[in-house]
């Protein structure tokens, strides 16, 4: 595999590959395009989930084969008669979804505020800060600067920037009216991220509608300073809306988290179910719960409270149903 690729990963055999990109361009039948969307994916062989509206699209997708991936991000140039995606790829030894999904949504990414139009020929040019740019202001202005993360509680308590505040928010919507509590000087310099990129593309123009004219916002998010400046000034792991969970610096699937089996968040703390003695994680939430604590899904929690002490063997999630049969491939049939 070529070194320089974006899926060389760092140094694993990779089986998955996944590619994470949005555009803001005009879609006159959103209806009609996740038809298409949904047979083209079949055709390529893609798995992901594809947010879709008038506006635009937005995506993570992936394949276990890169060819199969590059042919399907060349679709989407050639449908939309793009130059680039401004795309941030990472490879994993985890598959990432089960199937491919298309929601049609009045945003691609929800704000509240579909009436915040980004034309396609502003994205990348509204205030961005490239990796290095975010990461040397970082540097060399940290005593000037408020740092902000746009994204929900749960993702900034597993990895953030070095500095930044908290919105402790549970959807982005909320975001503006954290930001107007705080009351900070229209003159401030300030730098909000999200994973992506997305979120803060129209998160900043609703600050620039409010007044605010020196906001800059990290070019790619997350995963693009990552792939650039890996242990530098982001702490932590990346969250991920996908069966990684969450990716390391080095955009490895997480060995850390997994999701939590009772609420979806990310969970780190280790138990072991009292009814089918599977070890398992629980987050720091639900480890607090009496109906919860100690088992390993919700079933085995119906199970053991409908009838105490009574065992009972493990059952595969649709997720372990998946993974298994690939462990059995030969190393040349997980790259085709």
């Amino acid at each position: 595999m070529d070194s320089q690729s974006p899926f060389s990963g760092s140094g694993v055999v990779p089986t998955y590959f996944v590619s994470t990109f949005y555009y803001f361009t005009p879609i006159e039948d959103p209806e009609a395009f996740k038809i298409e969307l949904k047979q083209k994916a079949q055709e390529m062989d893609i798995k992901g989930l594809i947010i879709i509206g008038h506006e635009g699209f937005n995506t993570t997708s992936s394949s276990d084969s890169r060819e199969k991936l590059e042919a399907w991000k060349s679709y989407f140039k050639t449908r939309f008669q793009l130059a680039e995606l401004n795309n941030k790829d990472s490879a994993c030894d985890k598959i990432p979804f089960l199937r491919f999904s298309v929601k049609v949504r009045p945003e691609i990414v929800t704000t509240g505020r579909p009436d915040l139009h980004l034309e396609s020929n502003k994205v990348g040019h509204n205030h961005h800060l490239s990796p290095s740019e975010w990461d040397r202001v970082m540097k060399e202005e940290r005593d000037q600067i408020v740092i902000i993360d746009t994204r929900n509680w749960y993702e900034y308590d597993i990895g953030t920037f070095k500095g930044a505040l908290n919105p402790n928010i549970e959807k982005f919507t909320e975001f503006p009216q954290y930001f107007e509590n705080q009351k900070i000087d229209k003159n401030q310099k300030i730098l909000i991220f999200c994973t992506g990129g997305i979120r803060c593309e129209k998160g900043i123009l609703e600050l620039q509608e409010r007044g605010y004219d020196n906001v800059y916002q990290l070019e790619g998010g997350i995963l693009k300073y990552l792939e650039e400046k890996p242990h530098q000034e982001f702490e932590g792991e990346c969250f991920v809306f996908d069966n990684r969970v969450a990716v390391d610096q080095s955009l490895q699937p997480s060995e850390k988290y997994k999701l939590c089996p009772h609420c979806g968040q990310p969970a780190a703390i280790k138990r072991e179910c009292v009814r089918c003695d599977t070890e398992f994680l629980i987050c720091d939430k639900c480890v607090e719960l009496e109906t919860k604590k100690d088992t390993c899904s919700k079933n085995c929690a119906h199970q053991w409270t409908v009838r105490p002490n009574k065992k009972g063997p493990h059952q595969l999630r649709p997720y372990e149903l998946m993974i298994k049969p690939q462990k059995n491939k030969t190393l040349e049939q997980r790259l085709v």
